[in-house]
């Protein structure tokens, strides 16, 4: 898998409130930390997109919706 790289500049404050909240999951590099909240902003967002555009929801949700319509006819 090939991966993008970027470099950015974080705030003396954000990189430690990366670090501290990354620690009691055993993260201990800032980059590691950066890229799990990315993951985990990424992540929030798109449910958020999700939810506003039914078109736009994951095949998981899709079959459910399936099921209850079934269910509920």
């Amino acid at each position: 898998m090939a991966a993008n790289r970027i470099e950015i500049d974080l705030p003396e404050e954000l990189a430690a409130k990366l670090l501290r909240a990354a620690e009691p999951l055993g993260i201990s590099q800032l980059s590691e930390a950066a890229i799990v909240a990315i993951a985990d902003w990424a992540a929030r967002r798109g449910a958020e997109l999700d939810d506003r555009d039914p078109s736009q929801k994951y095949i998981v949700n899709e079959a459910l919706d399936e099921l209850i319509a079934k269910k509920n006819p």
